[in-house]
């Protein structure tokens, strides 16, 4: 089973309830080759929400507790953010799920590159919170700039 970024497939659960609707990705679902999930909703983050980045690091330095996501109000979040991605791991590995899509540039989902962290519209090479613990996990990670269709 492939899952992919509950945005990605129309969902309007991205911080300012929209989506970034990708109708190649939509079509998986709809064929039943995928399925959506969103780890920022699941760890009880709300929508709307104030944006984040990732203060200090990446996704990885996250999970070791050396980096902290921030929303742009100055809010430590990183407890919602990790408790998502934890329940969204759980969700993969009992669907023995190998590959995810995942939305690019996200402090949650990147694959490749995160937003600075200073919230100057800035990014830096980097992965996200979900994807990081996906990657040490063995799981194969993509965004939408590029995914290979199975």
């Amino acid at each position: 089973m492939i899952l992919i970024s509950a945005c990605l497939i129309g969902q309007n659960v991205r911080y300012d309830e929209t989506n970034k609707h990708d109708t190649k990705l939509k079509e998986l679902t709809d064929r039943g080759l995928a399925m959506a999930i969103c780890p920022e909703i699941l760890g009880g983050l709300t929508i709307p929400r104030n944006p984040a980045e990732i203060r200090g690091g990446d996704g990885f330095d996250v999970l070791e507790n050396k980096a902290e996501i921030i929303d742009i109000q100055g809010n430590n979040v990183t407890n919602d953010y990790l408790n998502g991605a934890m329940i969204a791991l759980d969700i993969c590995q009992k669907m023995d799920c190998k590959t995810l899509i995942l939305k690019s540039d996200s402090p949650t989902y990147s694959s490749q590159n995160i937003y600075s962290g200073n919230f100057n519209n800035t990014k830096k090479q980097g992965v996200g919170v979900f994807a990081a613990l996906l990657i040490k996990n063995g799981i194969k990670v993509y965004d939408e700039k590029n995914y290979i269709l199975l």
